[in-house]
């Protein structure tokens, strides 16, 4: 880490922590070092951890701690940190998706912007391996990155009132899957057949912060075969 941290008061009961002020792939190991640490330090008295790809908000129990307390801990951490080796990564996930113009109308555009063809576009971004930054917007939803420079495509001008579950998308170097239906503007690429939120499974997410994700291509039989929607998206208003 080259650069200073910088503390930001959240209120009387939360610190944002400011490592980095650009995104990286890179940040993450020392976000979810201090993530480790802070979770140690503050015990019970942490009420919860929100990390972004560039911050870790802290939020604590200022019935157990005060604010200036919370932030004396915090820059004994920061202190001493070191990034998270290898070791501390999390779970690699696979998610069948079906790419076809049907559910993911924005091939075409990514494509042309890039100047490549749509298979092309598939490939670029079906071949990388994601880490999730941040969990946010909606439950579930996993920001994650960085897609092939080439991909880059900026957020639609008049976002959809309504994008259905599992719907896979991208915004300019982030990618993303929809875990339910929500308004949303990001490029749609397609649609997986995986179960990314549910209130029945522990922690009610599939993804986490720090996991690896592939966007595996699959043929619309297989999709269907796994349950996928394959509704076609209604045209932009």
């Amino acid at each position: 880490m080259n650069q200073k941290p910088v503390l930001e008061s959240a209120g009387l009961d939360g610190w944002i922590i400011r490592l980095f002020d650009t995104i990286d792939e890179h940040n993450l190991s020392w976000l979810s070092a201090l993530s480790r640490r802070c979770e140690q330090a503050f015990g019970d008295a942490l009420i919860d951890l929100v990390p972004s790809y560039t911050t870790l908000l802290v939020v604590f129990d200022p019935l157990m701690v005060s604010p200036c307390e919370a932030r004396a801990t915090i820059y004994r951490i920061l202190a001493d940190l070191e990034p998270e080796d290898s070791r501390h990564a999390g779970e690699i996930h696979e998610l069948p998706t079906w790419y076809d113009t049907s559910v993911g109308p924005e091939l075409t555009r990514v494509a042309e912007q890039a100047g490549i063809a749509v298979n092309d576009v598939i490939d670029a971004h079906s071949q990388q391996v994601y880490r999730v930054f941040a969990l946010g917007f909606a439950p579930g939803f996993a920001f994650m990155g960085l897609t092939d420079p080439r991909l880059e495509c900026a957020r639609l001008g008049t976002p959809r009132k309504k994008v259905p579950p599992g719907s896979v998308a991208m915004a300019g170097r982030q990618t993303a899957a929809y875990p339910t239906a929500t308004p949303g503007g990001w490029n749609l690429l397609g649609r997986t057949s995986a179960s990314l939120f549910d209130r029945n499974r522990e922690g009610f997410s599939l993804l986490r912060v720090g996991d690896q994700v592939r966007f595996v291509p699959v043929s619309r039989e297989a999709f269907e075969r796994e349950g996928g929607d394959t509704t076609p998206m209604e045209p932009l208003a």
